[in-house]
């Protein structure tokens, strides 16, 4: 099965509550729960990756699963950087001990997310856990959190089309040399969870931080905007819709411009559709070396036209949730179920790793859709339950009281 994970935001659930807001800085209503929407279907089509029918199924079925393989991390991603200007400030930025104290904040949830994610990682379910890989990115990033939205935009688009190009050459020099082997001898951290350490985190996992900063980076401009503004989201979402058309288009056409691309690709990997490749998950993983692999625009392809794509399509369903909670109370009303399971994210996305490593992932589609459904309502049922009278998840309390440490922070 297609192992799409998880959660950046899921490392930061429901932030806004952590953070308190000012008279000026107080977002509405409208906008919150619109991103615990986001949030919340976010955590569903991490469900419907790693549960849900495959996309062979074909159909209006398989189409919907198609959706769900990268994209829902993606828009993990791009709200995790979001939570991260509001731990650190927004609108403004924090200074003085206040900064020092917001930027010791996001470190200990980092180092949490990084042990987590190894110790989930532990369980050995099929699961390609992410929590490691974003704990690490907000580490990354967290030197960018004073920036405003233009430089931060600026600096994720120069990511997403320089950062695969590096990526990939990163990997042919680990394929021609020993010096990876020498590197991982020496981590501490691979040797203490059994894995390629910090240089699967950077380079060789299936989320590399190297391709998925940009998503960080993407949210935390997005963070800077005044999303109250109706000509704001607009923007949003035209861009959104922009970058998706820039990414899945640029790689169809490059695909069938570029003489013998196609070929090359399907050659190269493990037997995938190379005609699907511009946007489609099926086109499975790369197993041989071409250049041209550089052209798709599959989800977990970590390639320019991909982070494109991606990066569009979580910039457009952000807008038109916060827009559809903004302006339509009767759906936020029938949304509150979903934002629920938004806004206990992390708890959410733990216990769905849980679940699998005790009943298994299922294959079959019958089966599948039942388990995809009973993981969904499941997780409506207890989040709504749960939110009625507290304030963050269990997983988000223990968090929080971890955080607190930074109070002590001069």
């Amino acid at each position: 099965m297609t192992q799409t994970t998880s959660s950046a935001v899921a490392a930061a659930p429901a932030l806004h509550k952590d953070v308190p807001a000012t008279a000026s800085s107080a977002p509405s209503t409208g906008r919150l729960i619109g991103i615990d929407l986001a949030r919340g279907l976010a955590v569903f089509g991490m469900y419907a990756a790693h549960v849900g029918p495959e996309p062979t199924v074909g159909g209006p079925l398989g189409f919907l699963s198609e959706l769900a393989r990268g994209r829902p991390s993606a828009l993990f991603a791009l709200l995790a950087g979001f939570s991260l200007v509001l731990i650190t400030g927004r609108p403004h930025p924090r200074t003085g001990r206040a900064g020092r104290q917001a930027v010791g904040r996001i470190l200990i949830r980092s180092l949490v997310l990084i042990a987590l994610g190894f110790a989930l990682t532990a369980l050995d379910t099929d699961v390609d856990v992410i929590l490691a890989y974003y704990g690490l990115i907000f580490i990354v990033v967290l030197p960018l959190y004073r920036l405003p939205a233009r430089t931060l935009a600026v600096i994720a688009a120069a990511g997403a089309l320089v950062l695969p190009q590096v990526l990939y050459v990163i990997h042919q020099l680990i394929d021609r040399g020993s010096w990876a082997d020498t590197v991982i001898a020496w981590d501490p951290l691979a040797r203490i969870s059994d894995t390629d350490g910090l240089l699967e985190l950077l380079f060789t996992g299936d989320y590399p931080v190297l391709t998925w900063v940009p998503f960080m980076i993407a949210g935390m401009a997005v963070a800077r905007l005044d999303l109250d503004q109706r000509r704001i989201r607009s923007r949003l979402a035209l861009a959104g819709g922009a970058l998706a058309v820039l990414g899945y288009g640029g790689s169809w056409l490059a695909l069938h411009l570029v003489p013998h691309a196609l070929t090359s690709v399907a050659a190269a990997t493990d037997g995938g559709s190379a005609s699907s490749a511009w946007w489609s998950d099926t086109v499975g993983y790369l197993e041989g070396d071409t250049p041209a692999w550089l052209l798709v625009a599959a989800p977990h392809s970590q390639t320019t036209f991909s982070v494109l794509g991606n990066t569009g399509v979580a910039l457009v369903v952000l807008a038109a949730c916060i827009a559809a909670t903004d302006r339509l109370p009767r759906l936020t009303r029938l949304a509150v179920p979903v934002a629920a399971v938004g806004m206990v994210s992390l708890t959410a996305y733990v216990l769905h790793i849980l679940a699998i490593r005790v009943v298994g992932m299922q294959e079959e589609t019958l089966p599948a859709l039942i388990a995809l459904l009973a993981f969904i309502a499941t997780a409506m049922l207890l989040a709504t339950a749960w939110t009625r009278w507290f304030r963050r998840g269990p997983l988000e309390y223990l968090l929080h009281a971890t955080t607190r440490l930074s109070r002590h922070i001069k």
